[in-house]
């Protein structure tokens, strides 16, 4: 491995066994990264297949160009698989993680809000439906009410006793402004859903693009420091340093160094790297919290569907009873009868006395309701995976800087020789 990346890192190869051994290096770099490129685009971004492959071999053939013949550029690409360990990376996990809770959490919010609507709608049909019914109901009894209002007395004949009642005989108008009313809503939700992950997939795709590219630019700004400026990350106890002491008989500069010199190797972070780490922690934690938001507004909108649905079909009938009371009758000679300090007689002629039923149904099977659509358990399993990912990141972001450091110096040892000096100058000054 170590001749490997001997051969990897050199400006140039030395011989035919090195250059090919070179070739084959930088062709399986470049499959391996053109295949996630690949998968990113297609999966994660969802452009479309076509073109994520030609974007995908496009890149390919232009990284193994660049790998092969650009040495800075081959350093720079080396110190981003590192730099996806630092706070970069972390920008990247959260633009997957947006990702993931559009294209899976939002549609299922959104269904289940739909579920609800059709219950809604369903219950307004059938009310509906069961009113209309009621007012036939009334219409028949009118009829027999006035009937019984005209039979009532073999003397004196009524006017005709029949109510009129104004009523809505078609009801396909109802029908009609109903659906047209549901249609209206579920265009309206099918939009809002439609534009809600419209905007946020142009904004992630955006997103992603920059992160990718300010991913390149911090390698290349931290190979562009560490080759101008020799204090730049310049503060590790190397075996080149500890080979320079011992060589000069100042080994003791290292022993007695200051906190802040730290061996590159070790897992010992200084105190601003800890207290970064924590500032760090408790950003992925609010990020993680809202995430946990939407998963939980997920699991509500399913569970108040569920409810909805189950209650819907369980819905009885509302019974209705109209009773109708009716007595026809004539006092005779009421004043005689109360001169004699007696009780009047009243001829009863007919008397109406009928009770009728009704039932409002408020649900039915005929309704079409899609069932509740439960959240995906494997949604939680990814988010949850990414989050660990990323709080690794939180800890590793130091030891990834450190790594960045090792490449470059491998990559320009006389550089990093001369970077090695300055460092042992400034203790010697110092001690």
């Amino acid at each position: 491995l170590a001749d490997l990346w001997w051969i990897y890192s050199k400006p140039v190869p030395a011989d035919g066994r090195e250059l090919w051994t070179f070739f084959l290096q930088c062709s399986c770099i470049t499959a391996v990264i053109g295949g996630l490129f690949y998968n990113w685009m297609f999966a994660s971004l969802e452009y479309s297949w076509h073109l994520s492959t030609a974007t995908a071999v496009s890149f390919g053939l232009l990284l193994l160009l660049t790998l092969l013949l650009v040495h800075p550029a081959r350093c720079v690409f080396s110190m981003i698989m590192p730099t996806l360990g630092t706070k970069q990376g972390r920008k990247l996990l959260f633009s997957t993680c947006i990702m993931i809770a559009v294209v899976n959490i939002t549609p299922n919010i959104m269904s289940n809000i739909k579920t609800i609507l059709q219950v809604i709608k369903c219950i307004c049909k059938n009310s509906s439906d069961s009113l209309l019914n009621s007012t036939a109901l009334l219409e028949d009894v009118s009829w027999e009410f006035g009937d019984a209002i005209q039979a009532t007395s073999p003397i004196y004949k009524p006017m005709n006793g029949h109510f009129r009642f104004s009523l809505l005989q078609n009801s396909s108008l109802i029908y009609k402004k109903m659906h047209l009313a549901g249609e209206k809503i579920s265009r309206e939700f099918l939009s809002v859903e439609v534009l809600v992950k419209d905007s946020i997939r142009v904004a992630n795709r955006l997103a992603a693009g920059f992160f990718m590219l300010y991913l390149c630019f911090e390698s290349t700004w931290y190979l562009k420091n560490y080759l101008t400026n020799l204090r730049f990350d310049n503060f590790y106890i190397t075996k080149r340093l500890e080979r320079l002491a011992a060589d000069r008989g100042a080994a003791h500069l290292l022993v007695g160094s200051p906190k802040k010199l730290i061996r590159p190797t070790g897992l010992r972070l200084s105190w601003e790297e800890g207290v970064l780490c924590l500032l760090r922690a408790m950003l992925v934690t609010v990020a993680l919290l809202l995430l946990l938001l939407l998963l939980a507004m997920d699991h509500f909108a399913f569970s108040v569907a569920d409810t909805v649905v189950g209650r819907a079909a369980r819905f009885s009938a509302v019974p209705v009873t109209l009773s109708i009371k009716y007595k026809v009758g004539i006092g005779i000679a009421d004043f005689v009868f109360k001169a004699l300090s007696r009780p009047s007689v009243e001829l009863l002629f007919k008397d109406f006395n009928r009770t009728y039923h009704h039932h409002l149904i408020f649900s039915s099977a005929s309704c079409r309701i899609s069932p509740p659509m439960p959240p995906n358990p494997s949604v939680l399993l990814v988010v949850g995976l990414l989050f660990c990912i990323l709080y690794a990141t939180v800890f590793l972001e130091a030891y990834a800087r450190r790594l960045c450091r090792e490449i470059a110096a491998s990559f320009f040892p006389g550089w990093e020789e001369e970077r090695v000096l300055h460092l042992y100058r400034r203790l010697a000054r110092r001690h």
